[in-house]
């Protein structure tokens, strides 16, 4: 676990604080991840907007298959534990979540069609760095819309810096895995 000085919520800028509240509010805790990019108040306000934003005109079903994925993928438990309890919450229910988990998207019956689709394309996307995801991408596209496959691009990208920011500050996840206390919403 990295030595970098961690913000308390007190000490941010209006700005940032004012973004996060919600946010905050919302989960209940004021995460490791805000208190370390914090040092970078304007970058992580964006972050925050650019995740917003890009997850809006998705399906909140989609948004959480690329987000478990791109979390398990990058064994970023932070993001994993915290999306697992989102689903639950958004009553998903823990099949479902267990299916998505697995990364095998052919072999999941409680995932949709389109939910299949946008996984391996994620997976493709991320074991082929892009170069060998287009064809997935234009499924999508045909699928769901442009809009929203380059949303689910862009989303993709997000959950990425996530994962490479924890897994280099080694910072612990701030809930436990649904399946370590059957967290039930």
């Amino acid at each position: 676990m990295s030595d970098l000085k961690r913000f308390a919520f007190d000490d941010l800028p209006p700005a940032l604080s004012e973004a996060l509240e919600a946010r905050v509010s919302r989960l209940g805790y004021f995460g490791e991840f805000f208190q370390c990019a914090a040092h970078q108040p304007e970058a992580l306000k964006a972050f925050v907007d650019f995740t917003e934003l890009a997850k809006a005109g998705v399906p909140k079903k989609v948004v959480e298959v690329v987000a478990l994925t791109c979390a398990g993928w990058m064994g970023n438990a932070y993001e994993t534990n915290q999306h697992e309890r989102l689903s639950i919450r958004s009553g998903f229910g823990h099949d479902w979540v267990r299916a998505v988990e697995r990364l095998e998207p052919e072999d999941q019956a409680e995932m949709s069609p389109d939910e299949q689709l946008v996984q391996r394309f994620v997976l493709t996307t991320l074991d082929s760095r892009g170069h060998a995801s287009a064809d997935l991408f234009e499924a999508v596209r045909t699928t769901l819309g442009d809009a929203c496959a380059v949303a689910i691009l862009m989303i993709v990208g997000r959950y990425v810096v996530h994962g490479l920011f924890v897994n280099t500050l080694g910072l612990a996840p701030p809930v436990p895995s649904i399946w370590e206390d059957g967290f039930q919403g």
